[in-house]
Parts: C-alpha cells; structure tokens; sequence
C-alpha cells in the first residue's frame, strides 16, 4: 500500500483523479468500483473534466457501485443510483449496459446479492475501488463489527452511521436504515 498526503481536497482529488484516469488509459476495458458521499465528489469532478477535455474515454469501462440504500428507488434523489448519474455518468461515454447498481427495491435481496457478486465475477474482478471511510470507521456500509460479511449483502446502519448521513435528507427518520453493500471481501 502507498499511502499519499495531500494538502487539502483539491489535491486529493486531483491526485485520485490520475490514479483513476492511469486505470483506464493502461486498460481502457477496466473494472472501476465505485463509491458516494461527500469525498468522491471532487474526483468525479476531475474525471468529468478529463473526460470533456478529450483525455479519457470511458466507453469500454465497466462499474460497479460500492452500495445502495434499502429500501429506495433508483428516482429518489438521496439514492446511490441517482448520486451516480447526477455526478458522473451523466457527464462521461460510460455505456449504460456497463453500469452496474445495486437494486435498492428489490424483492428478493439473497438473490440481488447473489447476481451481484456473479456479475463482478463475470467482469473478472474489479480493478480500481475507490472507497471512502465512514466516521465510524465503516467500508461501503460494512459497520465495525467482530464479524464481518465477506460477500454482498443487506447491512443494517448503524445509528451513528445514519445520524451522520441525516445530513443528505430532511430529517433523521428519512435516512433508509438499511443498505446493500458489498462485504469486506469482495472489496478485497
């Protein structure tokens, strides 16, 4: 592991940015995971930017998204699904058929975590994840916990986890007190 200090968030994120934009130079057909929230925000930004300048083409790239909400549809305007199009894919050539969410209204959540798994299988595993880390420690929404799930499953929020995101919404009650996730080892 390399560990990068930064300045301040611009650099990071001018910083995360090449390390993205290297990935997907290097092997244009790259697996990009990717995460939401506050602190991927400037690097989409800078993505969208080098993307519009003519420096990175996204067309081959597949992504995964880290997680979603449950139960919250794709339209809801604090879902990880709508976050997504609103501060990246809308802006870059990513092909729709490439993009790859978690279903957050899903009837069925063993079998949406199951397929999910199997998708990123069948991509042939994910070569960049951008991750943030949570107040609280947490990875995607895997919460602290003495055991944690290895694969893509349904996590329960912890309550400081969905105080901290209450942020997003109008009040405490409407933060969704669930998420699929994916687990710590598919993020490994």
């Amino acid at each position: 592991m390399r560990v990068v200090i930064c300045k301040d968030y611009d650099e990071l994120s001018k910083k995360a940015a090449l390390i993205v934009a290297a990935q997907v130079v290097l092997k244009p057909d790259c697996v990009l995971g990717l995460a939401t929230g506050s602190t991927p925000l400037g690097l989409y930004g800078e993505l969208i930017a080098k993307y519009q300048r003519g420096e990175l083409d996204f067309s081959k790239v597949t992504t995964f998204n880290l997680d979603e909400y449950y139960p919250i549809g794709p339209e809801h305007p604090q879902s990880y699904h709508y976050f997504m199009y609103e501060n990246l894919f809308n802006y870059i050539n990513v092909k729709p058929e490439n993009i790859n969410l978690l279903d957050g209204t899903t009837n069925s959540i063993e079998a949406e975590c199951t397929n999910y798994e199997r998708r990123i299988a069948a991509a042939g595993g994910i070569d960049l994840l951008v991750l943030g880390l949570g107040e609280n420690g947490h990875i995607g929404f895997c919460e602290p916990n003495a055991c944690l799930n290895p694969h893509t499953h349904l996590a329960t929020l912890r309550q400081e986890t969905i105080k901290v995101n209450s942020r997003f919404f109008q009040s405490e009650t409407e933060v969704p007190p669930q998420a699929l996730t994916m687990g710590i080892g598919t993020i490994l």
